[in-house]
């Protein structure tokens, strides 16, 4: 870890998902759809508010990443490469697939901007200036481990995004989902977001990858387990053997 402005950015980020954390226990993030309630002020469409605040996650990383005077290697380019195949889509595809007529506030909007802000300065800057990569890394276990999970998360998190978007294009209200992932757990997109990151953690090796890990948990699990309270208590026939996040744990 670099000594200067660089290593407080990373403990900020650490630091940040602890305040998340304690925060989402108590507070349930107003993203729109069955979460979606008055008192956070003004709204966007929820289109309109995915692209804005994921859209720095891509393009600002790119940007950093240039900065870096690794830029040209090969370990640095894959790991931009895998970072661009879960943001690219999130930023510019996902949004498109959203069901119209749902809403987002503004602040959750601008303070999803700031992280990305952050957490794309601190992981664009570690790969490409202050990490260090041989080629050597591709013959590493971490290295690979990292990649399949990422690989295995980006996976699931994807065909349980489309699940539920097909169950809501049936019309006819809220229903169960399921299959997939959904036969174990209530939120398996959540799931799948935090083995990706995870993986990122573990095949980048790094203190930046473990704080982008740390705030993917802590922002997403306490929401998981909201929505576990909510499948429970609006379907009586909700499946009893279906966990929140862990399959057959938690």
């Amino acid at each position: 870890m670099p000594e200067g402005p660089y290593r407080w950015f990373v403990y900020a980020e650490i630091a940040l998902a602890v305040v998340t954390f304690v925060a989402l226990l108590f507070i349930v993030a107003p993203y729109g759809g069955r979460h979606g309630r008055a008192g956070w002020g003004p709204t966007v469409p929820a289109r309109v508010g995915w692209v804005v605040m994921e859209a720095p996650a891509s393009i600002l990383f790119v940007v950093f990443y240039l900065l870096g005077s690794h830029r040209f290697d090969l370990v640095p380019l894959l790991f931009l490469a895998l970072w661009l195949v879960h943001y690219v889509y999130r930023a510019f595809v996902y949004p498109f697939l959203m069901r119209s007529g749902s809403r987002m506030p503004v602040l959750v909007m601008l303070l999803a901007i700031g992280f990305n802000l952050l957490n794309a300065w601190v992981n664009a800057r570690w790969i490409s200036e202050y990490g260090s990569y041989p080629v050597s890394w591709l013959g590493d276990g971490r290295f690979w481990l990292g990649v399949v999970l990422f690989a295995a998360g980006l996976t699931l998190n994807a065909r349980s995004d489309r699940t539920l978007r097909l169950l809501r294009r049936s019309g006819g209200g809220y229903r169960i989902p399921q299959g997939g992932g959904f036969r174990y757990v209530s939120s398996p997109n959540y799931l799948g977001e935090m083995v990706e990151w995870t993986g990122w953690a573990i095949a980048t090796w790094s203190l930046a990858g473990t704080a982008f890990a740390l705030y993917t948990f802590a922002n997403l699990a306490p929401r998981a387990f909201a929505n576990h309270r909510w499948y429970r208590e609006t379907f009586p026939d909700y499946p009893p053997e279906r966990r929140a996040l862990l399959p057959f744990v938690l």
